[in-house]
């Protein structure tokens, strides 16, 4: 085996075997990249916002912080929200909650670069009842959080729902539009597929109410990253090639617990399991 094919090789096994980690960037990229995680709604009065850099792909961590940063959101009606760094790259702003139907603006100074990015807040579509249904996908059981409501008729609505399971940190779950049933009654399941649940365990939800760039950034996330393998850089909504989203948006917690029995969930009355 001559020298070149050996490398080749080599360099084939290296790659998919670093694949088989869960990351939260991609790190293949040879110059290291700004990363923006700006998560903003207002479940509570204290917003933050994540500055880091990707560091070489054989680092024992995914990420730097960026601790010397300037971290600002405007809103459209002159409101000025400055951002302080607390540590590691996290940067707080107190005695701030989002209004929906505004436009917020992020500016970012950060290793040398200004980033730039903006996002509407919309307002928050209710839900009528909730409760938890278990379905059987390929032999397998799995519980699923469920949510009806009425879809806003000749509006384009995205959804977003983030999944915890007996209070473990939450994660990302799923998105939803409405592009093939706006204005009618929906019904939306979600669910951890890669945790084991079982009656008593509890699934609380964070559900909100997102733009479409951050639909199209977290939608393209989950389009490209099925399973545990290492994640893409979806496409970001903020400038200057930067890795990252900045999404402001309307939303409400839930927390269900998984009962005992099993659910008809037609036969039921709606009031009986609704738990906002």
């Amino acid at each position: 085996m001559n020298m070149q094919r050996y490398i080749y090789i080599l360099c084939t096994l290296l790659f998919f075997s670093a694949c088989e980690e869960i990351i939260d960037v991609n790190l293949n990229d040879a110059d290291p990249r700004v990363v923006i995680e700006a998560n903003l709604s207002n479940l509570q009065s204290t917003q933050r916002i994540r500055v880091s850099k990707t560091v070489a792909f054989n680092e024992p961590v995914n990420s730097v912080g960026v601790t010397d940063a300037v971290v600002l959101v405007l809103d459209s009606r002159g409101g000025y929200h400055n951002f302080q760094h607390e540590r590691d790259g996290n940067y707080v702003a107190r005695d701030f909650t989002p209004v929906p139907e505004q436009i917020y603006s992020l500016y970012v100074e950060a290793e040398g670069e200004s980033f730039h990015s903006s996002c509407y807040m919309p307002t928050y579509v209710d839900v009528d009842s909730t409760g938890i249904v278990r379905e059987n996908i390929l032999g397998d059981s799995y519980y699923f959080a469920t949510f009806k409501f009425n879809d806003p008729a000749d509006v384009a609505n995205y959804y977003k729902y983030d999944i915890s399971i007996n209070d473990a940190n939450y994660r990302f779950s799923t998105v939803f539009q409405d592009k093939f049933n706006d204005g009618l009654y929906v019904t939306h399941q979600v669910s951890d597929l890669d945790a084991e649940l079982n009656p008593g365990d509890y699934i609380s939800v964070r559900r909100y109410c997102i733009d479409e760039k951050v639909f199209d950034y977290w939608n393209e996330y989950q389009s490209t990253n099925p399973g545990s393998a290492a994640p893409g850089n979806p496409t970001s909504n903020i400038s200057n090639n930067a890795l990252g989203y900045f999404s402001v948006a309307s939303a409400q917690e839930f927390r269900l617990q998984i009962m005992d029995m099993d659910f008809d969930w037609d036969s039921l009355d709606d009031s009986a399991i609704s738990m906002p």
